[in-house]
């Protein structure tokens, strides 16, 4: 078993799930249920079935399942910058550097040894159909100032500053970054179901066309 664990902010969630048997049981079948069943369709009454348990006991975790799918959306941003620090921490040159995150961020999702309570291929999925469901909300901003997208920002962050290293002058690179997470997703998402917004949808691998879609975009936007 693992002994690396992903350590996310205590307000997205009542207890942590990834303490007892019953929470990681919780979040693996989450995953798995609205990667099939899209957020919309899934209950904590449809989960508490499949896990065998009851509805009770999965609000002692989550207050909902709004706070559920930021919880699992956390999750995997913290997960992505794990695997990003993990395979950069070698590169010294900005360049080089960025390029690796643009892969990492764009590539193919498949599961993770190191982390064998979470499908991060499932996860993916969800990530991919549901990620602006977690921010689009009405509560958004009290959200915010509980630290609720920390780990997306600090990704962003991150991301920033190594185009500032590139382009000290470059006015706009939070922006850049936010876009790019954003389209790492969206260009996925519009090839699989608006195929009319997208040439991703016309190709044999849309996450290795997306991969160069986004270096372009990134470093000649960067460069221009």
């Amino acid at each position: 078993m693992s002994t690396i664990q992903i350590q996310l902010s205590g307000n997205l969630y009542c207890k942590d799930p990834q303490s007892t048997e019953l929470g990681k049981k919780i979040v693996l079948e989450s995953i798995k249920m609205i990667s099939e069943l899209g957020f919309e369709a899934f209950t904590f009454k449809k989960l508490s079935k499949r896990i065998e348990s009851t509805e009770a006991s999965i609000y002692r975790y989550f207050d909902n399942k709004h706070r559920l799918l930021v919880y699992l959306i956390s999750w995997y941003w913290a997960w992505l910058e794990y695997k990003i620090q993990y395979e950069t921490h070698h590169l010294h040159d900005a360049h080089q550097k960025l390029d690796k995150i643009i892969h990492l961020i764009t590539e193919k999702k498949v599961p993770d040894d190191t982390f064998p309570d979470i499908d991060e291929e499932a996860l993916n999925k969800i990530v991919i159909a549901e990620s602006d469901k977690t921010y689009l909300t009405k509560q958004v901003d009290k959200d915010n100032q509980r630290g609720l997208f920390r780990g997306y920002k600090a990704l962003c962050e991150q991301i920033a500053g190594l185009i500032l290293k590139i382009n000290p002058n470059f006015n706009f690179s939070h922006a850049l970054a936010s876009t790019a997470l954003e389209a790492s997703n969206q260009q996925i998402f519009f090839g699989e179901h608006l195929p009319s917004l997208t040439e991703l949808s016309e190709l044999e691998d849309p996450y290795s066309a997306n991969y160069h879609f986004l270096k372009n975009l990134i470093f000649k936007t960067i460069e221009a």
